[in-house]
């Protein structure tokens, strides 16, 4: 029996390591995401003090709250000092999105160098005690917005799938520090965001949908005010319609904003501003001490003596920039097999080894290597979407160069470059111009799928790769719809690609896939009536795709953050049958173009081999005060 055993053994794993998946890597894009380098500052209210930076600098550090007392439960400095500041606040270190509780004992020198520069951020020696609440172990998720009432946390937490496509899984909870038991303060079904407890820690208010849920929107959400009870979510009631981000100012008192204008005419940034509800006068703050920054989310200490609020801490009054760290961010995921990296880039791709990505800056076409060394300018010009690698060809791309979110009679041509020469060279592909874009190969290196708009909608193709449409062209869909961002599978069977065709011009992207001979037309998935769905990839066994969603709506305000062109898309992970649908990314940011790589990358963070700029991200256009007010006539911009 001996023998039949080990055979029988032998044949069992074989069969496992088979049809195990193997580890493999994706990458992504979050817009501006890597240039944040948020820090959280304050400032004294009298404006006779220096700005004093109150996070440690690592990673983006952000959405603070300063804290009266800390209970006995939660261990700090040794001896606490009175006068030291107690800050809680949400933090993505480590790949993933944690809430910290820091007290800093703030020892401040001055300079004589300094004393020319009366307001810029000074250094600072410290005692600091952190400690890490939630987050960072367990279940990924977003966490945001805290507050702490003795030991018990509240805040907004992403970790509840709510099972309906394009529905927030925002929701507010509380955790007892001292025992870990947490609760869900939000109903089921219904989302809120921006919650802030009142001063004696009696009620929370949040902003809210409601059970209508969320419309879409991109700018300011179509959302109420609410008040519960912070101990348990009873006694919910609607006490303001279209309201957001409220603030309290005693338990029977709110502000709360109505699309609030957060920059001045003339002015490129966002600032803090003191408004005194007695003269009713405005008075400058951050534009005292770095003038050229965004400054996101202010807070007040509780003796109403320091505003607290963070910002890029590599831009200051003097301008100076800093190194940007990470090329390539880990972000932590659930799924054993993958590894999950944010680029600081865009349309990335590996290359059929999986030594090498391609990118995009916006304009300008890039190479690296995967470890962050030997970063290459192809061309730092032009105007380039997505990157693709041609899988037999080595050192060969392929993609589009124009305009991008153009209509179809637009000037858009597809080019494959040579990079292993000393000069690239770019070959054009496409002939007519009218939009040919998002190029993907076949995995035999002979054929290249496309979209273009030469009929006047936007449709795909079939072109020879090497000598583009004079070597062959056939016409792959056609319909008075859009079908774009084809990819090709490895096994060479599919074309999947994402089109409004359920609801033409709509503005409404689903999945589906097509036999490359225009047969076996097959919807995949569709994040609810008027959702998107978008950038898919195949995984290098075939059997998943990659995409980028708005299937968990959005995650927080818009306002709270800097420019994105939409306040949602995460990024999951799907099987060809629309099984073990699974969301990889948690955050109030767009993240978008993921691509699935040949071989698992250590998930540590790439460092860049170059310097690069900090804070040169953009902040919202919508939110600018359209007609000119002087600051001391200005009237004041919320509800109360």
């Amino acid at each position: 029996m001996k023998p039949i055993y080990l055979i029988i053994l032998s044949v069992f794993i074989t069969i496992n390591s088979i049809s195990a998946a193997p580890a493999t890597t994706i990458i992504f894009t979050t817009n501006g995401r890597s240039r944040y380098a948020f820090d959280i500052f304050s400032l004294p209210l009298d404006t006779t003090g220096h700005e004093l930076q109150l996070t440690d600098g690592h990673s983006v550090n952000f959405n603070g709250h300063f804290v009266s007392s800390v209970n006995s439960n939660i261990n700090t400095v040794t001896d606490p000092d009175p006068s030291s500041v107690k800050l809680i606040y949400v933090t993505e270190r480590n790949g993933t999105s944690s809430i910290y509780l820091d007290e800093v004992s703030v020892s401040v020198s001055y300079p004589a160098l300094d004393r020319t520069r009366k307001r810029s951020v000074i250094e600072t020696e410290s005692t600091r005690s952190q400690h890490r609440l939630v987050g960072g172990n367990g279940r990924v998720s977003m966490k945001d917005r805290p507050s702490l009432v003795g030991d018990l946390l509240i805040y907004v937490s992403t970790h509840e799938d709510t099972g309906v496509a394009r529905t927030s899984w925002a929701a507010v909870y509380s955790t007892q520090l001292s025992s870990g038991l947490t609760r869900r303060l939000t109903p089921e079904k219904v989302a809120d965001f921006s919650p802030a407890v009142s001063p004696s820690g009696l009620w929370t208010a949040v902003a809210s949908s409601g059970e209508k849920g969320w419309g879409g929107e991109v700018e300011e959400l179509d959302t109420d005010i609410y008040v519960f009870l912070t101990q348990n979510g009873l006694d919910r009631v609607k006490v303001v319609e279209h309201g957001g981000w409220p603030s309290w100012v005693d338990d029977s008192t709110f502000y709360f904003h109505r699309r609030v204008a957060t920059r001045r005419p003339n002015s490129d940034y966002r600032h803090i501003e003191l408004y005194d509800v007695v003269s009713g006068k405005f008075k400058d703050l951050t534009r005292l001490v770095a003038p050229k920054a965004n400054h996101y989310n202010p807070f007040i200490s509780p003796d109403s003596s320091w505003v607290g609020y963070h910002k890029c801490r590599g831009a200051g009054s003097n301008g100076k920039m800093i190194k940007n760290d990470l090329f390539l961010e880990s972000i932590k995921t659930e799924v054993p097999d993958i590894s999950l990296f944010r680029i600081d880039g865009s349309f990335p791709s590996f290359s059929p080894d999986g030594s090498r990505i391609a990118y995009v800056g916006l304009p300008g076409l890039y190479l690296i290597n995967s470890d962050g060394s030997g970063n290459r300018v192809i061309d730092p010009d032009v105007s380039a979407f997505p990157t693709v690698w041609d899988p037999k060809r080595k050192g060969v791309i392929y993609t589009s160069l124009g305009p991008t979110f153009a209509s179809e009679d637009t000037s858009v041509d597809i080019y494959s470059v040579e990079v292993d020469v000393d000069e690239p060279r770019f070959t054009k592909l496409t002939i007519d111009g009218l939009n040919n874009a998002f190029p993907a190969v076949s995995p035999d290196g002979k054929w290249v799928a496309f979209r273009s708009g030469r009929t006047g909608h936007k449709n795909l193709y079939i072109m020879n790769a090497v000598e583009g449409e004079k070597g062959g062209l056939t016409q792959l869909t056609n319909g008075p719809w859009s079908d774009t961002m084809c990819n090709w599978s490895p096994d060479g069977d599919w074309i999947i690609f994402a089109s409004d065709r359920h609801n033409p011009g709509s503005g409404s992207f689903g999945l589906y896939i097509i036999h490359p001979n225009g047969t076996g037309l097959r919807h995949l998935i569709h994040s609810g009536s008027a959702g998107r769905t978008n950038h898919p990839w195949f995984s290098p066994d075939g059997k998943r795709i990659v995409f980028t969603s708005d299937y968990a709506a959005v995650s927080a305000e818009p306002i709270s953050n800097p420019h994105h062109y939409q306040p949602y898309g995460e990024i999951f992970t799907m099987k060809l049958d629309g099984s073990e649908l699974t969301r990889l990314t948690h955050n109030s940011f767009e993240d978008g173009t993921p691509s699935w790589g040949p071989k698992f990358m250590k998930p540590e963070n790439v460092e860049w081999s170059i310097d690069e700029e900090k804070c040169s991200f953009e902040d919202s256009e919508w939110l600018a005060i359209s007609n000119r007010v002087d600051i001391d006539e200005a009237k004041i911009q919320c509800g109360g």
